[in-house]
């Protein structure tokens, strides 16, 4: 009788406990109307939970998505938080008026975003940073803003130099696309440490400064308000600069709201070759059997039709990396043979030669690791015996005057409570390396309030350059023996940086 009895109360229970489960499940749904009628309202940030993790059950990280098209991959990846915010909303609407943005930008950006997403995601950083060349620049690699930012990710003088891109006469990093990548990110990098893992702090401050950023966040702190990004008083450009990054970031993963999303193949249409010495683009352009011009575009970090001297000497070539180790000139400048000895590995040869299996087997055309002894193999390995510049002393057609130096003035700053020897390069926009060298100080140094730093400073009155020679004529025949043009085309669509 009491097994009975106990056998119908544990029934009761679990119909009662299934029953209040449902009830607490309820099926929820939102068309699109719903979502962006959302965006519209104002809210206060979740605070997200803090929770105590056991060193013996770490949280899995998540697998990323992996498609063949490269936009749908960013998209299904994006990590930042949609917050419902009336700024986003307006971006969105923006966004919305020209559906056919992303669609313009893709190609510019095309022979250069796998590049991109594999260097972020080398680094472990969000792919959401994949977005910021376009709000930057709309990815326009010759975009100079007011600020005297350039290029794709919109970098000024100080910060490039600070973070190794070189500038000269010949070759100016910032436009370089893959060079400013890697410079771009390594600041990103450095600003979300500074910002303790706070990616909107780290984003605003890279569009208008460290210190305009800590000050913000200084005073809410002071006024016990609250720092999150949406409670910082900002300048106008930089309170549009993340909901214009959240917006682009909603719409691809809402294709459909009917903006655009381009189809780009998730792999690489072009390879970095580093040619190992000074070269002449006609000249390159010929041995790689590929149009000058066309060589010209994909790396617009080169001002003239030559390297520098002393490099950088990389250059990004419409070729996949199979296809540049299979072309004569990679086979004949970039490789040198090796015969297959007694007990030889690919994986041993790879060692010895300082490459990669990989490498062996794409410039041998070998689909598996068997080697025979005696076999003769390609090795990528630079040896270059012809000169790939052209003589230009031979005639100044082509040389142009050294620039003038530029006059500056004398400045004295009296430092103050906060100032950082960082901010005060970018406050004055003069690199961090000169501000250290005028006052004869190390990076890590003190600043103590009183004590006075000298800068110089450029007058407003340039320097001006001498009279430039007459062009002769008689090097025409030289111009067209290597197809060289005045200069390389700069020729580009334009979009409006709003």
């Amino acid at each position: 009788m009491n097994r009975k009895k106990f056998y119908v109360i544990f029934c009761c229970c679990i119909t009662f406990l299934s029953t209040l489960g449902c009830k607490q499940t309820p099926t929820q749904s939102a068309d699109l109307q719903d979502v962006l009628r959302d965006l519209l309202t104002q809210k206060e940030p979740t605070p997200i939970p803090k929770t105590v993790k056991t060193p013996t059950q770490p949280d899995p990280e998540p697998k990323p998505y992996k498609t063949s098209d490269i936009w749908e991959h960013i998209a299904h990846n994006l990590r930042f938080e949609q917050t419902p915010h009336s700024r986003v909303k307006a971006r969105v609407d923006w966004y919305l008026s020209q559906p056919e943005y992303l669609l313009t930008v893709n190609q510019r950006s095309s022979a250069y975003l796998y590049h991109i997403v594999k260097k972020i995601e080398q680094r472990g950083m969000p792919l959401d940073l994949a977005l910021l060349p376009f709000v930057e620049s709309d990815f326009r690699p010759h975009a100079v803003s007011k600020q005297s930012a350039v290029g794709v990710w919109q970098l000024v003088d100080a910060t490039a130099y600070h973070f190794g891109l070189q500038s000269n006469d010949w070759y100016d990093g910032r436009r370089d696309v893959l060079a400013s990548t890697d410079a771009a990110l390594s600041y990103l990098s450095y600003l979300h440490k500074t910002f303790n893992g706070n990616w909107l702090h780290a984003i605003a401050a890279y569009n208008t400064g460290e210190g305009r950023v800590k000050a913000a966040i200084k005073r809410n702190k002071k006024v016990g308000k609250s720092t999150h990004y949406w409670h910082l008083k900002l300048p106008k450009e930089t309170a549009d600069y993340i909901p214009k990054l959240l917006a682009l970031s909603y719409l691809l993963k809402h294709p459909e709201t009917g903006f655009k999303r381009p189809a780009l193949d998730n792999k690489a249409t072009t390879t970095i070759l580093d040619v190992g010495q000074a070269f002449n683009f006609g000249v390159l352009a010929q041995l790689l059997d590929i149009d000058k011009q066309q060589l010209h575009d994909l790396n617009t970090g080169y001002l003239r039709h030559q390297s520098p001297e002393q490099g950088p000497y990389k250059l990004l070539v419409p070729l996949t990396e199979q296809a540049l180790m299979q072309s004569p000139f990679y086979r004949e400048q970039f490789s040198r043979s090796y015969q297959v000895k007694l007990n030889d590995t690919l994986y041993g040869i790879a060692r010895q030669f300082g490459t990669s299996v990989k490498k062996i087997k794409q410039i041998n055309n070998k689909q598996n690791n068997l080697i025979r002894v005696g076999e003769k193999l390609l090795i990528n390995q630079a040896n270059i015996n012809r000169t790939l510049t052209v003589d230009y002393q031979i005639s100044p057609y082509l040389e142009q005057q050294a620039t003038p130096k530029q006059a500056t003035i004398e400045h004295h700053h009296t430092i103050v409570s906060g100032d950082s020897l960082w901010d005060l390069s970018q406050h004055y926009q003069v690199p961090l390396k000169d501000l250290l060298d005028w006052n004869n100080l190390q990076s890590a140094s003190i600043l103590s309030p009183g004590k006075v730093l000298i800068l110089h400073l450029p007058t407003t009155k340039q320097a001006q350059p001498n009279e430039q020679l007459n062009v002769p004529s008689y090097l025409d025949v030289l111009e067209g023996a290597t197809q060289l043009k005045e200069a390389p085309s700069t020729t580009e669509p334009n979009l409006p940086l709003d």
